[in-house]
């Protein structure tokens, strides 16, 4: 049997930086599992660069808990590391490595639980769901996602193993990135008037969201759940323009939406974009017939609202020893796994305090915790409620 440590540092070793290939490591889990006698399923993308791993044992019947975590991690460019990123280093009790905390911490833990969890006369059936591409919008799982609901036995129950410090959270908002282009049309900037400032109409547009953004934040929309307890809108990249002489006939921006789970933030763009077509595109086209303003999708996941009195909500109050649920203000796969039918609630080892930054690192303390968490998933699997 091998330790949550030791596997850690196998996993650590595997640069899955969500632009490369995660499937040296894919490779490895695979053999592990079926090692240990575990038949594993590989949904590959397009290319054939990446796979999810999907697998299951116990009981041949509908139910039991699925594990999921996902590989790719975020990179380490320009991050002042003082250790080797892709190698586990341990020190002062802390395990420290690129994706220690977010998330192959509790895939370590997940593997390290595999032989247990055989050994045990289950009587529900357990999942594993390890996905890539996490890091850049939630992509990998979705196929797999289309997988799993297709299978004759679904599991009943989702646990997510992002780092909460091993807290029980039941929510997170949702996320919408959008990119916003504006072709309007150059002049020398001593005739500006008979041009189309695209820089402008972009300015008029961001401060729309900007008003969008204040009404969302009216007390009255509140859920105290969440920090911040409303939805939020902003624009954090935008360019445009050659010189200060010639008025810009181009500009884009990106800008994003963390809505509550009981928002819809593809509302946002919609005012946008009736705001754009009937108050700024007329004034634009009366000056250049060219002129538009162009909208897409960059990402979007759901947020994730699990009832605190649901069967999910229940089996994590057992394991993590606590029912003082939380949220969490990153995004996950979660509301992905809840939209399939799955509930699902998100509990893991180390914190985001840790993720994405250089020295990341995950307590060893936060692992033998995990790993006592799984042995009493183990327990409840052989005579769950």
């Amino acid at each position: 049997m091998s330790s949550s440590r030791d596997l850690l540092a196998r996993l650590i070793a595997f640069p899955t930086v969500s632009r490369d290939s995660n499937l040296a490591l894919i490779g490895f889990v695979r053999d592990y599992l079926e090692g240990l006698g575990v038949a594993c399923e590989l949904d590959y993308n397009s290319d054939q660069s990446k796979a999810n791993l999907y697998a299951r044992f116990g009981p041949d019947i509908p139910g039991g808990v699925l594990l999921s975590g996902h590989t790719d991690v975020v990179p380490v460019d320009g991050q002042n590391w003082t250790v080797p990123p892709f190698e586990l280093t341990e020190r002062d009790g802390r395990l420290y490595g690129r994706g220690t905390a977010d998330m192959k911490g509790y895939i370590a833990c997940v593997l390290a639980a595999v032989p247990q969890l055989l050994s045990a006369p289950l009587r529900v059936p357990v999942h594993l769901a390890f996905s890539y591409d996490e890091e850049v919008g939630c992509l990998g799982v979705r196929t797999l996602l289309e997988k799993i609901r297709q299978q004759p036995n679904p599991p009943a129950i989702c646990i997510i193993g992002e780092p909460t410090e091993l807290k029980p959270v039941l929510g997170h908002k949702g996320k919408l990135a959008m990119r916003c282009q504006i072709h309007g049309a150059a002049c020398h900037s001593a005739y500006a008037p008979q041009g189309v400032n695209a820089i402008e109409y972009a300015a008029k547009l961001i401060n729309r969201l900007g008003e969008i953004g204040q009404r969302l934040s009216a007390v009255e929309r509140h859920d105290p759940r969440f920090d911040p307890p409303y939805s939020t809108v902003q624009t954090g990249l935008i360019q445009g323009g050659r010189a200060l002489n010639i008025v810009p006939a181009e500009c884009q921006f990106d800008f994003e939406v963390r809505a509550l789970p009981s928002d819809d933030p593809e509302q946002v763009a919609e005012e946008l974009r009736a705001y754009a077509e009937s108050e700024l595109l007329p004034e634009m086209r009366s000056r250049s017939e060219a002129s538009k303003i162009e909208m897409k999708s960059l990402s979007a996941y759901p947020g994730l609202a699990t009832d605190p009195n649901s069967a999910a909500a229940e089996l994590l109050a057992l394991l993590s020893g606590s029912r003082d649920f939380g949220t969490v203000a990153f995004g996950t796969e979660g509301g992905l796994f809840d939209q399939a039918g799955v509930p699902t609630v998100i509990c893991g080892p180390g914190s985001m305090d840790q993720g994405h930054k250089p020295d990341e690192f995950v307590s060893q303390q936060q692992l033998d915790a995990c790993d006592a968490m799984l042995n009493r998933l183990a327990q409840w699997s052989q005579n769950p409620a």
